[in-house]
């Protein structure tokens, strides 16, 4: 098998070693044993490692407002990415390289005699690769511009010579490949989770969505939701817990194993230190700040906002989010409030313990007091850390909310734009949408009223969905939150005792203030004895990001983003 060294993309083995392909070269080039594709099951091979869970991970929640690493701050915060940047050249290479494999596989399907598989299958395989493709010109799109593009396989020459497409025209190859990808694809995968034609359907609104081609975002987002096959499920806080898979709800969505490692890995800086995890990643006091009241008023405007007890008479997706003070979290209550004593009840053993989620006892607990709930229970604890609950793409309340958005945007704001957004905030208080005493139903027609609700509606939704990123981007709210301080509780005792037992100050003096997106300034709180754990700083050029150092030097026609 012929191998090539290209210096500046390592490479690595498939997935399924048994295939003899060469697949992880420069961008777009592929170099393949025609003796592979001999079968069927090697076609199904080759298309399941378009699916790997590794590739599909997406931007780290700490490039946003939404996430926050004790007192450091990511280098997309202090705006500082450069074409060196791991994440920078990571998305670019793993991209690529699903890419140059599904356009290897695409040729092969086309190139295949009659009678070699049946059409069914065939169109289905084909419509996976497709559907995979798009998918990742669509991240690059997003993230760079404009990027080099093929649609079949080029030889190394050819790949190290080629220039960027211009955005606009890849756009319409990703709406070409999305477009055959709905046509090919099954309505439904059954219970092995493949991509089907909703999948199709709701990635295409995605992207449309991201370039405000609001009408074919409507489109698409309307007929996926004519489909019929998708719901809202029931529980909001079940829904990405470790034993819920493949819902009603997931549109696309890739299975993690833990018996069969495959994409699983170590939570432990996310879990509270009595539960001898690390406490080093978690939620920010945006995000917190974010949730809207029960009467359906942000935090600042709700007469039912206590700054003192912060997570009572809030949406309740901000409990299932965020680890509440006093609740048993894990089996053991969770109490970071210096004004409380120094113990605290285990449950699960039913005796009391030292407090090491409270910095008045240990050094290292929560910087800012707040712990992630969104996505861990008890069986990460018994499984070393590790978690198995399916890394969502896309669920059916993104595809509600995004034609939302888009009629909002366009202008045509009538009762269906209502009722999408109305589902999603009824499941989140547990009941239907047309019981509208018993959660805060939106009802306003005003465009810019809707636009707030819609903005806040999401990141109440999707915090640590990979969203967040994506929609601080396409909003260009980055220059607002990037040039606020990340805030968090003093870092020493004797600091709690004085500004927070005997100024009565825990946990906030007084509420934030909120801006038209749901944004918080916490400058009003300095005057209360918060602590600034670091300074974020926005560079504009970051609205796109720097193409990889090595792809400018080993190609004179790959030109680099402006300001890098």
């Amino acid at each position: 098998m012929k191998k090539n060294r290209i210096p500046f993309i390592m490479i690595c083995g498939l997935w399924l070693a048994t295939s003899c392909m060469d697949l992880d070269l420069a961008p777009l080039s592929m170099a393949t044993n025609e003796n592979w594709y001999a079968n069927e099951t090697q076609v199904e091979m080759s298309v399941n490692d378009l699916f790997r869970v590794n590739v599909w991970n997406t931007v780290n929640e700490q490039w946003t407002d939404d996430e926050c690493r004790r007192t450091e701050t990511s280098p997309f915060a202090l705006g500082s990415i450069n074409g060196q940047t791991s994440e920078v050249t990571s998305m670019w290479d793993n991209c690529y390289r699903v890419i140059g494999r599904d356009n290897a596989v695409i040729d092969k399907l086309k190139a295949m005699p009659d009678g070699f598989m049946s059409d069914t299958k065939r169109d289905q395989y084909l419509g996976e690769a497709l559907f995979a493709r798009a998918c990742m010109y669509s991240r690059l799109i997003t993230l760079f511009g404009d990027v080099p593009y093929s649609d079949t396989t080029i030889d190394i020459k050819t790949a190290f010579s080629m220039g960027r497409t211009p955005k606009s025209d890849v756009l319409q190859k990703i709406y070409t490949d999305f477009d055959d990808a709905i046509r090919m694809l099954p309505v439904s995968s059954g219970a092995v989770q493949r991509p089907t034609r909703g999948a199709a359907l709701g990635m295409k609104a995605r992207i449309a969505l991201y370039n405000e081609d609001w009408d074919t975002a409507i489109e698409c987002a309307k007929a996926c939701m004519e489909l019929n096959v998708y719901k809202l499920y029931p529980n909001f806080e079940e829904l990405f817990q470790q034993n819920t898979h493949n819902t009603v709800e997931s549109v696309f969505s890739i299975p993690r194993s833990i018996t069969y490692n495959v994409a699983t890995n170590s939570w432990r800086d996310w879990l509270p230190r009595n539960n001898t995890g690390y406490a080093a990643n978690g939620p920010t006091w945006d995000l917190l700040a974010a949730f809207l009241c029960t009467d359906g008023l942000p935090i600042d405007e709700s007469s039912l906002f206590d700054p003192h007890n912060p997570f009572e008479s809030r949406d309740p997706r901000c409990a299932a989010t965020i680890v509440a003070f006093g609740s048993t979290w894990l089996g053991i209550e969770y109490d970071p409030s210096p004004v409380t004593g120094d113990m605290v009840m285990d449950y699960t053993n039913g005796k009391e313990i030292k407090n090491n989620d409270n910095k008045n006892n240990a050094e290292y607990a929560a910087f800012n007091a707040l712990l992630r709930k969104k996505g861990f229970d008890e069986s990460c604890l018994k499984n070393g850390y590790k978690t198995e609950h399916d890394l969502i793409i896309m669920r059916y309340a993104d595809v509600l909310l995004m034609y939302a958005e888009a009629m909002i945007e366009k202008g045509t704001i009538d009762q269906s734009v209502l009722d999408a957004m109305n589902q999603v905030r009824a499941r989140a208080y547990g009941v239907d949408k047309a019981t509208t005493d018993k959660y805060p139903a939106i009802t306003t027609t005003d465009q810019a009223k809707l636009r707030t609700i819609l903005r806040t509606e999401r990141r109440m939704e999707f915090a640590f969905e990979n969203l967040r990123y994506f929609d601080l981007i396409r909003w260009r709210l980055c220059g607002k939150v990037f040039n606020l301080k990340n805030y968090g509780i003093y870092q020493n005792k004797e600091a709690n005792m004085e500004n927070l037992i005997t100024s009565g100050n825990w946990f906030w003096g007084t509420a934030p203030d909120i801006d038209e997106n749901g944004c918080a300034d916490f400058s009003v709180l300095e005057a209360y004895g918060i602590n600034s754990l670091a300074q974020r700083t926005w560079d504009d050029r970051q609205y796109l990001w720097p193409i990889p150092t090595t792809e400018i030097q080993i190609n004179e026609n790959m030109k680099p983003n402006p300001g890098y």
